[in-house]
């Protein structure tokens, strides 16, 4: 089965134009795609996997993946699927930023001479002429057509700025660009992008002619990916200083079951014969499907030693609540305590466990707690700094959440 083909059985292209031309590009590997990254964190989260596994499957195939950094475009936010503006970065924590997704994306695909290539769209943006971009590219955007795209359409009630109506033109002219520096013939993007996207095909095409190779691939998940991402801690990263490796294992661990084998089948790197044989699977099996998926996506991300750490960790917590070395941990200090004392609801609140006191409440009174394997059932628990010391104390939050709390020195 040749890359394209894979693409599709694997279910990750969504829609497609000049699809004959894109196989033909991507099979015989003549692709130099493109995705964007907008740098709005200094780590990469679970939300873009889909787009980093995507480089990392047709580079194999020998095409050329482009990284963009939308050092530019991250000045002005894109408005899709946003509620309300952006806030504005400086140009220092987004060159931060931009490092910072370098070194995570390596993880996954090759940069070097004839490899993968880093560009920041900040080079050639922040150098545009306003009047003669006007002239040059806005006349060939119609504001009409523009406003009936469905990035737009979401934001239009809520109020949607002159600076957010540029991105699809700042976006087009990417492509633009890059088509013509760097011999870039396709972009990839999520079903959000669609309308940017297309943006871009039609300005190579308006400008340099019909027969200018233009290509868009949106991807069936990254609208989606991008709520993967959100728990109730906020966003699973990559970086393991965010989330750390037994915490990614846990989040992939814990997902739905009728979500696992799909994850699978779009992120992870087994054969889709492997998988095929996975279709069939219910009940505990499925609980082996989650196993496999987060043990493989941990070692893509952290590497085969923290993932296995990861699996044994879950595996003893799940089993007897054993080994307390890589799981998730708070250390304490001694002004956290009140009189030597903190109460459940405090301790789980300063562990990052509950949003709230009251949500800690509603967990205790529900029976949802656990502390060194004994239900919490008063809501008065409280713990010692003599409790608290040493290897500290393990609380369980329902059925797969494990954090340890003890009194640092």
């Amino acid at each position: 089965m040749q890359i394209y083909e894979e693409l599709k059985a694997r279910g990750l292209i969504a829609q497609v134009t000049d699809e004959e031309e894109i196989r033909e590009l991507v099979n015989n590997g003549k692709a130099v795609f493109y995705i964007g990254f907008d740098p709005t964190a200094d780590s990469l989260h679970v939300g873009h996997f889909m787009a980093l596994c995507l480089m990392k499957r047709l580079q194999m195939a020998g095409n050329r993946p482009i990284a963009l950094i939308g050092g530019g475009t991250g000045m002005v936010g894109d408005p899709s699927g946003r509620t309300d503006m952006r806030q504005v970065m400086t140009p220092e924590t987004i060159q931060h930023n931009c490092e910072c997704f370098k070194k995570q994306m390596e993880r996954f695909i090759e940069f070097g001479e004839g490899k993968a290539i880093m560009v920041n769209n900040a080079d050639w943006l922040l150098k545009l002429n306003y009047v003669e971009l006007l002239r040059e590219v806005g006349a060939c955007f119609s504001v009409n057509n523009m406003l009936r795209a469905e990035c737009y359409k979401q934001r239009m009630e809520k109020g949607l700025s002159f600076l957010e109506f540029n991105y699809m033109i700042m976006q087009s002219y990417d492509f633009y660009h890059m088509f013509q520096t760097l011999g870039c013939n396709m972009q990839f993007g999520g079903d959000d992008q669609w309308s940017n996207m297309l943006g871009g095909t039609e300005l190579i095409r308006r400008k340099l002619g019909k027969d200018a190779y233009a290509m868009t691939i949106t991807l069936l998940l990254n609208s989606e990916g991008n709520k993967m991402g959100k728990t109730a801690k906020g966003a699973v990263w990559l970086d393991p200083n965010k989330t750390s490796p037994y915490e990614f294992y846990q989040y992939w661990r814990s997902v739905g079951d009728s979500d696992v084998l799909k994850c699978i089948r779009m992120l992870t790197f087994l054969p889709l014969e492997e998988i095929d044989k996975m279709d069939g699977w219910e009940g505990s099996q499925l609980n082996t499907a989650k196993e496999i998926l987060a043990y493989e996506l941990t070692k893509l991300v952290h590497g085969e030693e923290e993932a296995q750490k990861a699996q044994d960790t879950a595996r003893a917590l799940f089993s007897n609540g054993g080994d307390r070395s890589n799981m998730p941990a708070t250390a304490l200090e001694a002004g956290d305590l009140n009189d030597g004392v903190i109460s459940i609801m405090e301790l789980m609140l300063k562990c990052g466990l509950v949003p709230s006191k009251g949500e800690a409440r509603r967990l205790i009174q529900q029976g949802g707690v656990m502390v060194d394997g004994e239900k919490v059932t008063s809501l008065d628990t409280s713990f010692t700094a003599q409790q608290l010391a040493g290897e500290g104390v393990v609380i369980k939050k329902g059925k797969k959440v494990f954090h340890k709390a003890y009194l640092g020195s």
